[in-house]
């Protein structure tokens, strides 16, 4: 039997920035514009997946974004960048307020505050050029992972999870939301049967009824280590109006 009870986990609540664009706004809409039937960006990596010290800490958000860095460089690179448990620890440290040397400062951060942290200081020396919310809704999910390399999810883990070989809905109090906890993961795949994320080390695959009923929050990253600002845009998105959008919020 799969067990992740003693997994820590350590997203904060979902906070959403009215600030924050939005996916929708920049994806042309239209049959032939209609997101692949899967998306399989982990099979460009070596399958190896570092724990990125969440065994040991709740620091999903930031082991989300090293697991993000692996796939788009290896992906859009072709050389796969493992980033230390070092760089993720001092981004920890600097989102999370964690101090190692006390242990009562680990409790987790949000998933906004890592990413505005990524895109201004960088995690492992590499920056994110931007980030839009994504709705939760099937297409435009899976338009993000097939034109971004993975969306960066939260989850708002129900008990049942810490004991399924695949997370998917169960009836009962186990199945409640929230009744675990929440957690950062990176989703990188996708086909009609589910979604597959990196955690905790490993890859782990959902149903889609699990993530609509899971997942709170959600982002598509333009990072140029996968696709840039300055590059031509992923077939399908509105790169101009997102630089002149970004351009206006720096003003």
């Amino acid at each position: 039997m799969v067990s992740h009870h003693r997994r820590p986990l350590g997203k904060h609540a979902a906070r959403h920035d009215p600030r924050t664009l939005s996916l929708a706004k920049y994806v042309k809409r239209g049959a032939e514009l209609a997101p692949p039937a899967s998306a399989n960006w982990s099979s460009k990596t070596n399958q190896k997946w570092p724990m990125y010290l969440n065994d040991q800490l709740g620091c999903c958000t930031c082991a989300g974004a090293a697991h993000h860095i692996e796939v788009w460089t290896a992906a859009g690179k072709g050389k796969e960048v493992e980033i230390t448990d070092a760089d993720v620890l001092k981004a920890y440290e600097a989102v999370g307020g964690y101090n190692p040397a006390d242990p009562s400062t680990d409790n987790g951060a949000n998933m906004l505050d890592v990413l505005k942290f990524w895109r201004k200081n960088g995690i492992g020396k590499h920056r994110i050029g931007a980030f839009v919310s994504v709705t939760l809704h099937d297409v435009l999910v899976q338009d993000a992972i097939a034109m971004f390399g993975g969306v960066y999810v939260g989850v708002d883990l129900p008990l049942s999870a810490q004991n399924q070989a695949v997370w998917d809905v169960v009836p009962g109090p186990k199945g409640k939301t929230g009744s675990w906890g929440g957690h950062a993961i990176a989703v990188v795949d996708y086909d009609a049967r589910g979604l597959t994320c990196v955690t905790w080390g490993d890859l782990k695959r959902m149903t889609w009824p699990f993530f609509s009923r899971y997942a709170d929050e959600a982002y598509a990253i333009v990072s140029p280590d996968f696709v840039s600002l300055k590059r031509k845009a992923p077939s399908g998105f509105d790169m101009a109006t997102l630089v002149a959008d970004l351009r206006l919020l720096a003003a």
